[in-house]
């Protein structure tokens, strides 16, 4: 029963710490930040091919590849496109 409550308090703990990983790209309200559209826009022009986009949050996400074709995943600050966080 110890090891039982122990390994459930261990996985608690790690999941949690999960959610305090994302990234926190701004404080502006929605309506200061740019389309999603023009943010795709801007992004494809600076040569990332985006396979997914996301919108988790505070941030704008995509995943795909840049323009060497490295795969990525990178967190943009939706007001001015400037990346945040990048894997």
């Amino acid at each position: 029963m110890k090891q039982f409550i122990l390994g459930t308090l261990t996985l608690t703990l790690l999941g949690g710490g999960a959610a305090f990983a994302r990234a926190n790209c701004t404080d502006e309200p929605k309506n200061k930040w740019m389309s999603e559209a023009d943010f795709k826009a801007m992004a494809e022009k600076q040569g990332y091919k985006i396979r997914k986009f996301k919108q988790p949050g505070t941030c704008y996400e995509i995943y795909g590849a840049d323009k060497d074709g490295r795969d990525i995943e990178i967190y943009f600050n939706p007001v001015d496109g400037s990346i945040v966080k990048s894997k």
